[in-house]
């Protein structure tokens, strides 16, 4: 899982960036290694179909649409002829006037022409929620209303709806994966964990590569060595943070009750 590839990155996506040679180094490591991306549209197809995959796959995904993804990645994927899976958050992209924009996002993103051209590479767009909110601590009308919306802009944009969508921030509840499985053939989550078919269509699990990943690191998290000790801090913090999400939650349903 990527966010931003940059040089420069703004502050606020510094941690979730990578600079574009790391990045075309790892894309390398993946051709060393003989693994065979594909697109997260494929992988539900095969999954549906009962098809087995082909050797040593793996996804490879970015979050948000920063410009980085068009600019710097899409030259690395050309060149190999990598699969990849772009999730866009829709509210943020550029090009297009909006009612309904809430927040900007961290760093620079992409232009609709630039997703556009991503697309006709061969990038599959998937959906990654309107405006970026944890989906877990929204309303049922809130909550279907960045599923849907998000899958509508798409629609328009591309002609064709997404099949795809990842959680913002990896949150998700039985309610959210529920609501996304009424708009969407599959889903991802976060987890900092492989992917393994127990988990489900619709909680599939990625790993974080980040701005300090460097290459034998990345090695490691490709073979999934070492991945506990890698993100325990980050399990352990998202764990305490899934029980704050879940207090908040219940404690809006107490006062909606009590109004």
């Amino acid at each position: 899982m990527y966010h931003a590839v940059s040089d420069d990155p703004a502050r606020a996506a510094l941690g979730l960036s990578v600079t574009p040679g790391a990045f075309a180094e790892q894309m390398d490591v993946l051709a060393a290694r003989g693994r065979t991306p594909l697109s997260t549209r494929e992988l539900a197809q095969r999954w549906r179909l009962g098809r087995p995959l082909p050797a040593r796959p793996v996804l490879i995904t970015f979050d948000d649409g920063y410009e980085g993804v068009h600019r710097h990645a899409l030259p690395v994927l050309r060149a190999h002829g990598f699969a990849a899976t772009l999730f866009v958050t829709t509210g943020w992209l550029r090009g297009r006037a909006l009612p309904d924009l809430a927040g900007s996002a961290p760093d620079r993103t992409l232009g609709w022409d630039q997703v556009r051209e991503l697309a006709a590479a061969g990038v599959e767009i998937g959906g990654h929620s309107h405006s970026h909110p944890q989906l877990d601590q929204l309303g049922d009308e809130a909550l279907w209303f960045e599923v849907l919306r998000c899958k509508e802009i798409l629609a328009e944009e591309l002609g064709t709806p997404p099949v795809s969508f990842a959680y913002p921030y990896g949150y998700s509840s039985r309610r959210v994966r529920r609501t996304v499985r009424g708009a969407y053939a599959i889903s991802l989550a976060v987890g900092n964990d492989l992917a393994r078919r127990g988990q489900g269509p619709y909680a599939l699990r990625r790993v974080t590569v980040r701005r300090g990943t460097d290459t034998e690191e990345f090695e490691r998290l490709l073979d999934g060595r070492a991945i506990g000790r890698n993100f325990a801090k980050d399990r352990l913090l998202t764990r305490g943070y899934a029980m704050v999400r879940g207090s908040r939650r219940a404690l809006r349903k107490v006062s909606r009750a009590r109004v």
